[in-house]
């Protein structure tokens, strides 16, 4: 009897007027007591006081119309505006393999995927957007509607689909973004100088971070080897790398990269040049994430491995690199996020990424004295993908539960 009683104190609910209602969670949380209801009401005037000017400068004093003025330029810098279909095309099929992914990995309507088939539908609703854009956002979202439906015939969950998928579409993105060989029609090749804003940056971080995770993975293991061959070079690279900042690769590979290539190779175009930069320096920082990864595995699990009779590359395989790259989660995403911030630093090397393009915009008499708005626009792109990863991070860490493991 005095154990049912305990458990059920134990798992006592709170009040429902604490659970269901606004006022309720504020009474609990913000004004229980004299001391935290003071200190709320100290905390909300000093907010008032901070944000007073800067939504008084947000609202009537801001000179917003920079942004829609220049906004194609902010998204794809000077990618030619007769191809401007390819990127809505790159677009149609992005949506259409995360809706086949989603449904070929799980048959689970979750409220991420909610959210993400919303996104479209309220980007329609941007007011500085034509009728164009907004046809396009719809054909995007009904083509993440049939990938969905697509995934959902199969008959049980193929998540190697779904990855097959996302491979594919990285080689026919670069295809559909670079064009063919000739200067004129309707599949013209668009030089990669003409690449740039959000369109540079987001193509630097994610290929950056596609090719510099497995390479990582693979420093890491090396730094471990047996063999000192590859235990001596995996070293050398990684602390070469870590050694110096991402701006002196930068600029290493913009005038030097070229110097390592036989000669009559083809020039390499600086955005390539820049990408080689950003995937070097961020493979050595995943190694050493990796690396920090495998140690906290404990030995037992090696040992266990050995016991079955696994091969170090299927123990390594299916064994301890899952439970590795699993802890280690927040650090690696961590990492990528501040990779994504990092791909600023190709404008002192003559690419517009985002903030190049700020400073061209900047350049212009029209919008003299609108550094305030351009930026903040900017930083808001930035944080707005930022906090995408960042989210995706945490529902990964839920969905793989690694902080009850």
């Amino acid at each position: 009897m005095t154990s049912a009683v305990q458990t059920a104190t134990r798992k006592a609910l709170p009040p429902p007027t604490e659970r269901y209602t606004i006022l309720g969670w504020l009474q609990k949380n913000l004004f229980d007591g004299w001391f935290n209801s003071g200190l709320t009401i100290v905390a909300l005037g000093l907010l008032y006081a901070l944000l007073r000017p800067l939504l008084n400068w947000a609202v009537n004093t801001a000179r917003w119309e920079v942004i829609p003025a220049n906004f194609n330029l902010i998204l794809r810098g000077q990618y030619t505006a007769e191809q401007v279909w390819r990127l809505w095309l790159a677009l149609y099929l992005l949506a259409f393999v995360v809706g086949f992914a989603w449904a070929a990995n799980t048959k689970i309507i979750q409220g991420e995927l909610i959210v993400l088939f919303a996104v479209p539908l309220l980007l329609m609703l941007v007011p500085f957007f034509d009728g164009g854009i907004r046809i396009n956002l719809l054909i995007v979202e009904a083509a993440g509607l049939v990938g969905y439906v697509v995934g959902r015939v199969l008959p049980q969950r193929q998540s190697r689909l779904g990855v097959y998928a996302l491979l594919i579409y990285a080689v026919v993105l670069l295809f559909i973004l670079r064009g063919g060989s000739g200067d004129t029609g309707a599949w013209a090749a668009v030089p990669t100088n003409l690449w740039g804003g959000l369109l540079l940056s987001l193509l630097l971080a994610v290929f950056g971070i596609a090719i510099s995770f497995p390479l990582g993975v693979l420093l890491a293991l090396g730094r471990q080897s047996k063999l000192p061959a590859i235990r001596m070079v995996s070293v050398l690279y990684i602390e070469f790398i870590r050694g110096v900042p991402l701006i002196s690769l930068l600029f290493m590979a913009q005038v030097m990269l070229q110097l390592f290539l036989p000669d009559g190779f083809p020039t390499i175009d600086r955005a390539l040049r820049a990408l080689a930069a950003v995937t070097l320096f961020s493979a050595a920082y995943t190694a050493e994430n990796v690396r920090g990864g495998l140690q906290s595995i404990p030995r037992g699990q090696y040992e266990a491995a050995d016991a079955l009779g696994l091969s170090t590359f299927h123990s390594m395989t299916f064994i301890i690199l899952p439970q590795a790259l699993r802890a280690v989660i927040p650090v690696l995403v961590g990492q990528f996020i501040g990779l994504f911030k990092d791909t600023s630093l190709v404008a002192l090397v003559g690419l517009f990424d985002l903030l190049g393009v700020a400073r061209t915009v900047l350049g212009n008499p029209n919008w003299l004295g609108t550094h305030q708005e351009v930026y903040a626009f900017i930083g808001l792109l930035y944080w707005i993908f930022s906090y995408m990863m960042s989210y995706t991070s945490r529902r990964i860490e839920a969905r793989l539960a690694v902080a009850n493991r």
